[in-house]
C-alpha cells in the first residue's frame, strides 16, 4: 500500500454521504456529502487519489461501478461496529460488555455488539426521513436544520395528550408527563399549533418510539447499554433530549455517541486499512 496516499472509508445512506479520510500524517478529516455517488465526492477522490477506498451502505455498488471497481465494498453492519467502538474510544468508553448498537438515519437499525461480534436484531421504519417527512406535511418548507431550530424553541406538549391529561395523580401507575396519544391533542382542539410544537412533536414521536423498541430490543438480548449515533442526531438537541431521556427513564445506559453519524465510514476505513 503507498503511504503516501491517503486511505478513505465512504458510507453511502439513503440521504447522506459521509467520509473519512485518513491522511499520510495520520490526521482525520471527516465530511458529510450530498446523497449518492455525486460529482462533489468523485471530484474529492479524483483530488486525493487514495491508496485504497472501503465503501459501504445503500449506494456501495453504484461508486464501485463508477469508479471501475476500485473501491472494497465493506458489510455495513461490520463498519458500524468498527466505527462506532472507534468513537467510544474518542469519548473515553470503554464498553467490556455486549451493547445495542443503534443507527438513526433515515430509518432506524440497531445492532447487538459483543467484541467483533456485530448482528442486526431490528429496526424501524422510523427516523430522520420521518422528521423530514411528517415536517413537510404539517411545518411546510422546512428543512431538517430548520425543523430542528423551530423544535428546540417548541414545545410537544401542546401537541401530544399526555398521562396527566387523562389521570388524576396516583389514578395509574405512570408519570403524567408520560405520552398516551402522539398529536393526540390535535383532534379534540380548535385552532393551528404553532409550528415550532409541530416540530417538537415530530421530534418526540420518532424519539420516543426508537426508544421503546431498542430497550425491548436490548432486554431481548441482555444488553444494559444503548449506544446511539447516525445523522438524525446530528446537532438535533431536542430528539436526542427525549431519546436518551425516555432509553434512562426506561431502566437502560443511554449513550450519545459523538460523530456518530461517521461510524459506518470510519468502519469502513479502518477495515480496508486492514486489508480485509
Amino acid at each position: 500500500m503507498d503511504r503516501q496516499n491517503p486511505i478513505v472509508g465512504v458510507d453511502l445512506g439513503a440521504t447522506l454521504t459521509k467520509l473519512a479520510i485518513r491522511l499520510p500524517s495520520g490526521d482525520r478529516s471527516l465530511q458529510v456529502l450530498p446523497h449518492g455517488p455525486s460529482d462533489e465526492l468523485l471530484a474529492i477522490l479524483s483530488e486525493l487519489k487514495p491508496a485504497r477506498i472501503g465503501v459501504t451502505g445503500a449506494g456501495a455498488a453504484e461508486l464501485t461501478q463508477r469508479l471501475g471497481g476500485e473501491p472494497v465494498a465493506v458489510n455495513e453492519f461490520a463498519a458500524w461496529g468498527r466505527g462506532a467502538n472507534r468513537l467510544l474510544r474518542d469519548q473515553q468508553e470503554h464498553l467490556a460488555e455486549p451493547f445495542l448498537l443503534v443507527s438513526v438515519g433515515t430509518g432506524t437499525s440497531a445492532m447487538h455488539c459483543d467484541g467483533m461480534s456485530v448482528n442486526r436484531v431490528g429496526g424501524t421504519a422510523l427516523g430522520g426521513g420521518t422528521v423530514l417527512g411528517l415536517g413537510a406535511l404539517l411545518v411546510g418548507g422546512a428543512d431538517f436544520e430548520e425543523l430542528t431550530e423551530l423544535a428546540r424553541r417548541g414545545d410537544r406538549r401542546k401537541v401530544d395528550l399526555l398521562v396527566g391529561d387523562i389521570y388524576r395523580p396516583g389514578e395509574i401507575a405512570l408519570i403524567g408527563d408520560a405520552t398516551a396519544a402522539a398529536f393526540g391533542k390535535r383532534g379534540t382542539r380548535e385552532g393551528k399549533p404553532a409550528r415550532e410544537d409541530l416540530a417538537h412533536a415530530v421530534m418526540g414521536l420518532v424519539a420516543e418510539n426508537v426508544a421503546l423498541l431498542c430497550v425491548a430490543l436490548a432486554a431481548a438480548h441482555q444488553a444494559r447499554r444503548i449506544v446511539y449515533g447516525g445523522t438524525t442526531l446530528r446537532a438535533n438537541q431536542p430528539l436526542c433530549e427525549i431519546l436518551l431521556g425516555t432509553t434512562a427513564a426506561l431502566g437502560r445506559a443511554p449513550i450519545h455517541l459523538d460523530q456518530g453519524e461517521y461510524a459506518g465510514a470510519l468502519g469502513a476505513l479502518a477495515l480496508v486499512r486492514d486489508g480485509i
